[in-house]
């Protein structure tokens, strides 16, 4: 097989079980030396780790959705090591994708905890240096745990798991290495979408951000005598999402907002107005001053986050046999790595000598993070903090592995609540209890959703690096440096993003870190909390359980603003339609352009979300009487807000936005 000049190819066993006696020689097979890690593979890897920290937690923030970027910095790997003529660049690819897809896996830990804290107005007691570290702590100890188990979920396991995730992302880089256009796809439609973004209300102003039925006097008429509206987010990334996600579950995320919005909220509002029952007038006078957002707000948003919370017990009980398994596989660890003295390259990991110092050392960090960094923890509660991370991670970071390889998902919003009920009940057992303990629970839970996301993440990187032929050992050291930048750069997106839209907003409404924030401040405060509201949901995810519905993705519909929801399944629908007539062979390559554009879309337009925040906390985007700004000189922020043909603008926009998606995927046949 050449390593250099025509094309490699992936061998016919990559994916299916070996025969006894058979091995797996992968692409660049282990006794060749090309190069894995240079200036320009690491400097680009931190870049996309950068880029792609900021899209991927500003868009999990906006729907609840983290962007899995390994396949958008793969494409754009690609093409700029084509753009640039780069020799042997296919494992120098991987390790660029390897380190940059940090940003996806720290960011799902992230955004799913530390936003509780901003939430539940803590933010005087946490600062910068103890989100960043809560999330870097957790990204090294998913990696160091996940190292002892490589060899068995990667080699040994050959052809047993199927790996969706990393076989999407390796027949992306054997497709780069047969050539194509997929780069240039993926930066035209990111390009458009940031224009689109930058046009918008959130920074230039021609259009609104969201087109609403209310800015209508008849649609203002019928939400305040018939609690009923529509709302549609004109953003082109949650578009894209929703044509990534398919029309199934777009359908029932939306059907999740359609119950809450178009039933729920209109039949708690008529009490206000007072309903006959045989003659008898049965009215809630309080009900009829609140606003239809009001109720939603306050009466359906924790029936959805009793059903988030319950979908995600469920995650966890239908992963039990997974569970089961890593169980017994993490209490094997210490068979799984024999040292060998003359191991091939590319089944070389970190050694075993270094691994648990490491380990012990990051762990060290964890306890004085406890103790010396956060408020109000004693040296017991921080003992007993570490020993809730250590258990937990060690416990579920092979549960995470083995659930991308199976099934491409993690259920990790799932384990991180677990985890945050059992840290908020030990730790008032051993006294630290109130707002101090939310903040302790809340960051004992980032570290362990960190972990948790970057094994299951990281098992995928590996596996690409098995197929391809990479180091192992080069790519487990420089995961470390990929980690630590996307912590940085997702702690900052994340007080930036706080500090100018706040996250109980629609701009950004932070499902999971909300779920998490209203189940931790009653059990650490003993405040009242909806509980019956909360049952309902409950109740309502095992309904949708038991007719076979993913009630995690309809309860997510149910507490997410119906802005979001609606672009979403408009994506969905894109995607149905541009999949309809042709040939299988049409098909295939319709629906993978059109992932390439709304790839294309979630990346531009998330990336100019993150900047647009950064425009409006500098102040340029200021309104006071004195003060000069950009929209005040454009005299745009009046028509954007106040002008009903705004939302007329606002809808045809969308509409064409939509249209260009569908019309250049249905083209992909004739390119």
């Amino acid at each position: 097989m050449e390593v250099s000049g025509n094309a490699k190819v992936l061998p016919e066993n990559a994916y299916s079980k070996l025969s006894p006696g058979e091995e797996y020689m992968p692409v660049v097979p282990a006794h060749q030396i090309v190069p894995e890690l240079t200036g320009y593979s690491l400097g680009m890897g931190l870049v996309f780790a950068v880029i792609f920290s900021a899209a991927s937690a500003y868009l999990g923030l906006k729907i609840g959705q983290v962007f899995d970027a390994a396949i958008p910095i793969t494409i754009l790997a690609i093409g700029l090591s084509g753009a640039l003529n780069k020799k042997d660049a296919l494992q120098q690819n991987v390790m660029i994708q390897s380190i940059g897809s940090a940003s996806g896996l720290v960011v799902a830990g992230a955004i799913f905890t530390l936003p509780g804290i901003y939430i539940l107005d803590l933010a005087d007691r946490t600062n910068f240096t103890q989100m960043c570290l809560a999330s870097l702590l957790g990204g090294f100890l998913g990696i160091l745990l996940l190292i002892p188990f490589r060899r068995y979920f990667v080699k040994d396991m050959h052809g047993e798991f199927p790996f969706p995730e990393a076989t999407a992302s390796t027949e992306v880089l054997m497709a780069g290495e047969a050539g194509g256009g997929q780069a240039g796809i993926l930066l035209k439609s990111g390009g458009i979408a940031a224009l689109y973004q930058l046009l918008s209300h959130q920074t230039i102003g021609l259009w609104r951000e969201t087109f609403s039925t209310t800015a209508f006097p008849l649609g203002e008429k019928i939400s305040r005598n018939m609690r009923l509206e529509f709302h549609m987010l004109s953003e082109a990334a949650v578009i894209g999402l929703g044509y990534i996600i398919g029309l199934r579950y777009a359908l029932i995320i939306a059907c999740g907002s359609f119950l809450s919005w178009f039933v729920m909220v209109p039949a708690i509002g008529i009490l206000g107005k007072g309903v006959h029952v045989e003659g008898t007038l049965y009215q809630l006078p309080a009900l009829e001053a609140l606003s239809t957002g009001d109720i939603f707000t306050q009466f359906v948003r924790p029936i959805g986050i009793g059903a988030i919370a319950m979908a995600g017990m469920i995650g966890i009980w239908k992963s039990r046999d997974i569970i089961v398994g890593a169980v017994k596989l993490a209490m094997q660890a210490g068979k799984q790595g024999e040292t060998e003295e003359n191991v091939e390259r590319t089944q070389l990991d970190l050694s075993l000598r270094v691994i648990p110092t490491l380990t012990f050392l990051t762990l060290g960090l964890v306890f004085l993070f406890f103790w010396f960094l956060v408020p109000g923890v004693s040296m017991l509660q921080a003992f007993v903090g570490l020993l809730i991370v250590g258990g937990i991670s060690f416990l579920f970071t092979t549960v995470a592995a083995r659930a991308i390889a199976i099934v491409g998902s993690n259920p990790v919003s799932g384990m991180t609540l677990m985890t945050l009920i059992i840290s908020s009940v030990i730790l008032r057992a051993v006294g630290l209890d109130g707002y101090d303990g939310i903040v302790a629970a809340l960051l004992i839970g980032g570290v362990v959703c960190t972990a948790l996301s970057m094994a299951g993440g990281f098992v995928s990187d590996l596996k690409i690096g098995y197929w391809l032929g990479t180091t192992p050992r080069t790519q487990q050291r420089w995961k470390f440096l990929g980690t630590i930048v996307s912590a940085v750069s997702v702690t900052g997106v994340i007080m930036l993003l706080n500090a100018t839209y706040g996250f109980q907003s629609e701009a950004l409404p932070a499902p999971q870190a909300n779920a998490m924030a209203a189940v931790i401040e009653p059990l650490m405060t003993g405040q009242p909390a909806p509980w019956l509201l909360y049952m309902a949901g409950v109740f309502m995810a095992l309904i949708l359980e038991w007719t076979g519905l993913p009630a995690l993705a309809f309860a997510l519909g149910m507490y997410l603003p119906l802005s979001v929801n609606t672009p979403v399944l408009a994506g969905g629908l894109i995607a149905h339609w541009v999949a309809q007539g042709g040939s299988q062979k049409t098909q295939t390559k319709r629906k993978d352009k059109g992932t390439l554009i709304a790839s294309g879309f979630v990346a531009g337009g998330a990336i100019m979300g993150v900047i647009a925040a950064g425009i409006r906390f500098s102040g340029i985007y200021r309104t006071g009487d004195d003060d000069w700004s950009v929209d005040k000189a454009l005299g745009l922020s009046h028509w954007a807000t106040e002008n009903p043909w705004s939302a007329v603008a606002t809808l045809g926009m969308f509409c064409l936005l939509g249209f260009y998606l569908y019309k250049s995927s249905r083209n992909a046949a004739s390119d």
